[in-house]
């Protein structure tokens, strides 16, 4: 499992012409789904992103989190987190799961994200054509993957 955390003044989602999300100072996460994510691929991304020190606090240092703030997040899912490029021009996504193995596990992230932030989390719509926008603060732009824990 991979994501991308954007620390943002505000964010949105738009669905076929209609605003499906929106957040105000918070995080943007783009999630990718391989097919062998688990559960424990779930938990650990939760834990490291609900508290990675990526806010500024009152010394302008790098030092508080999602938690700290009680700040929003908006989770949309990315199949193309997991192109390979290795050959030719044209990515392949034959790591990224498919729906059947990939709506459960989004659907799981944002419920276990929700319950350790203890509020509702905004989300894209799995699946469909989105336009996402966002004014990246910062700019902070993290790349997290559960099976380097870097």
């Amino acid at each position: 499992m991979r994501i991308v955390v954007q620390r943002v003044s505000k964010a949105s989602v738009t669905v076929h012409g209609d605003k499906v999300a929106n957040i105000s100072a918070g995080l943007l996460i783009l999630l990718g789904i391989e097919n062998d994510d688990t559960e424990e691929d779930i938990h650990w991304l939760v834990k490291k992103v609900s508290n990675l020190r990526i806010f500024n606090d009152e010394n302008d240092v790098m030092n508080l989190s999602l938690m700290d703030l009680n700040a929003a997040a908006l989770v949309v899912s990315q199949f193309t987190l997991h192109a390979s490029t290795k050959k030719g021009s044209r990515p392949s996504y034959i790591k990224a799961a498919k729906p059947l193995v990939a709506v459960p596990l989004y659907r799981e992230f944002v419920a276990s994200l929700e319950k350790v932030l203890g509020k509702k989390v905004a989300t894209g719509v799995f699946g469909a054509e989105m336009k996402v926008e966002l004014l990246n603060d910062g700019p902070v732009t993290i790349i997290i993957d559960s099976k380097i824990k870097e």
